[in-house]
């Protein structure tokens, strides 16, 4: 049986846009964060008029344009598959504005959301101003793309990472957590990923649970899966021969990312 964490791909036409994924605070335990995914073909278009959130569009594969009022982002994407493993473009829209995104060849994009607490310009956030980072050692080793980071003040509530992790790796680990409103000590951050895996018929193990274990979840997730983190840690293992590739999405009452980790397992982090 499939957690009520996880949610499996959809297909669903909407318009001249085919909805992938769609995890929304109204069918979810969230409150802060929203991920929808969409796919289109050349020349399709898709549209939303945002009200009380901020939305970030990435090009998560393919070319697309996308118009915000004045703004025309022309022809933006980099990358043919997520596993090209180099930054995309992305544009941050603000609250109370709407939007198009049009392919302008086969392209998939998640759209990103999280409550707008203040208006903010509309941005184009271009793949090389992207901050790429490696994290980890041993068999906990990552790479990440920092889209809309808390060091970033483009958005006002939200925040958008990618991770690649390779077989034989974990990942969002040591099991670490961001559930209590407790600054500068942690942060309160909701959090979904949304996976892919190469070669696709793949699969990795997430964990999500809490202290005292009142939510403990361990989900085989597969391509096109999106896991929700509502509160607790949330480790993601890699099995051999496989690549992980997952867009985290982030959001609370502060834009601040504090975690705290398993006290269980921080020992990992101090091995010779």
């Amino acid at each position: 049986m499939v957690s009520h964490l996880q949610r499996k791909p959809l297909n669903e036409m909407r318009g001249e846009a085919k909805i992938l994924q769609e995890v929304m605070k109204r069918d979810s335990r969230l409150r802060y964060v929203g991920f929808r995914l969409i796919e289109l073909a050349p020349g399709a278009s898709y549209e939303e008029a945002l009200t009380e959130d901020e939305c970030c569009i990435v090009a998560l594969t393919g070319r697309i344009d996308v118009t915000q009022g004045e703004h025309v982002f022309a022809n933006i994407g980099t990358r043919e598959s997520v596993f090209d493993r180099k930054a995309t473009d992305s544009v941050f829209v603000s609250g109370g504005r709407s939007f198009k995104v049009q392919g302008r060849s086969e392209a998939k994009v998640a759209l990103c959301y999280s409550p707008s607490v203040k208006p903010l310009p509309t941005k184009l956030i271009k793949a090389e101003d992207v901050g790429t980072e490696e994290r980890g050692k041993y068999q906990n080793k990552r790479t990440v793309h920092n889209i809309l980071p808390d060091s970033d003040s483009s958005a006002s509530s939200l925040l958008v990472v990618e991770v690649y992790t390779e077989g034989g790796n974990f990942s969002s680990y040591p099991p670490h957590k961001h559930d209590r409103d407790n600054l500068p000590q942690e942060s309160f951050l909701e959090e979904t990923y949304y996976h892919e895996l190469d070669p696709q018929q793949g699969f990795v193990f997430q964990r999500v649970y809490t202290d005292d274990r009142s939510l403990d979840e361990t989900m085989a997730v597969e391509h096109g899966d999106v896991v929700i983190v509502p509160v607790g840690y949330h480790p993601v293992g890699v099995p051999d021969g496989y690549s992980s590739y997952y867009l985290n999405v982030m959001a609370g009452p502060q834009r601040v990312w504090k975690f705290h980790n398993d006290p269980d397992h921080e020992w990992i982090l101090n091995r010779k």
